[in-house]
């Protein structure tokens, strides 16, 4: 067509997208490895310390117990978050009236911002006077402490997976409703129905969307903060820290922008690792049917 001939007009086009991307995105994370170098506090105070930040990264107690936290959630994520949404999805798509209310009702808690879900289940999960509880008590059972440090890494996940599984489900209907109907057809033709033709047909043809709602998954548990810090700020005892939530600690409770720095980089490199083996592990051709 005409207008790839005009590289130039491209150019121009794609000139202000790259530049946003650059400076809110690639520069701030090259800076993060120049920074995490350094000792810094975020101000004046600037000394090279070499790779002495990430030493003490790899001894940190504090981190292996958010990384763990972070992988626990990470897999609940890809198990329920994503899981559930294609359950749901699969689900819809045989429901002939009603679908679009149930994509509204399903995509509903995307719209509300993490904070204020957070301050929600924290009323939810209030010792006295909240809802949980007042339901126990209701039922004739003793309250709960529902944040306490064996209960709280469990309690934090639920509202964090309950917010995006309508996003998965949003994403997963929308490449079923893109199947060919002839493809059914041709398929009822040759007697296969029901559970089979969900397995044999519509999740093979949608495996590619299943695996970029995967690795949306991994990112998003690696950007978890918000939410995590209006219900626990990471405590008690740490149950509930995340690597977000002790990046933020470190870098603007302690005034260690340069160790902040260090844990950013752990978080894009454990996002692009984690991410590189769930495609590799899930590509299309080493599955069989």
């Amino acid at each position: 067509m005409k207008y790839y001939k005009n590289k130039k007009m491209i150019a121009l086009f794609l000139f202000p997208a790259l530049l946003f991307i650059i400076t809110f995105l690639y520069y701030p994370f090259v800076m993060s490895i120049y920074k995490s170098f350094f000792h810094w506090d975020g101000f004046n105070t600037s000394k090279f310390i070499g790779i002495d930040n990430y030493k003490r990264m790899f001894t940190d107690s504090q981190i292996r117990h958010a990384v763990k936290n972070t992988f626990i959630l990470m897999f609940l994520a890809c198990a329920v978050q994503v899981g559930l949404g294609l359950v749901l999805a699969l689900i819809v798509d045989h429901v002939s009236k009603g679908s679009k209310f149930f994509k509204t009702v399903y995509f509903f808690p995307i719209v509300i911002s993490s904070t204020a879900i957070g301050v929600m289940f924290k009323l939810f999960y209030a010792y006295d006077g909240g809802l949980l509880n007042g339901l126990m008590l209701k039922l004739g059972r003793e309250p709960i402490d529902w944040l306490s440090q064996t209960r709280a890494m469990a309690s934090v996940s639920v509202p964090i997976i309950w917010q995006y599984v309508g996003f998965y489900f949003v994403i997963l209907i929308t490449a079923i409703n893109a199947i060919p109907e002839d493809l059914y057809e041709s398929a009822y033709l040759d007697g296969i129905t029901g559970f089979s033709k969900t397995f044999y047909i519509t999740i093979p043809l949608i495996w590619d969307m299943v695996k970029v709602c995967l690795v949306l998954a991994i990112t998003g548990t690696l950007k978890v903060f918000d939410l995590v810090f209006v219900l626990t700020k990471g405590g008690p005892m740490s149950a509930t820290e995340l690597l977000g939530t002790y990046m933020y600690k470190k870098t603007f409770f302690d005034y260690r922008y340069g160790y902040g720095a260090t844990i950013a980089v752990l978080i894009v490199f454990l996002g692009v690792v984690v991410s590189s083996i769930v495609n590799h592990v899930l590509r299309s051709e080493d599955i069989t049917y």
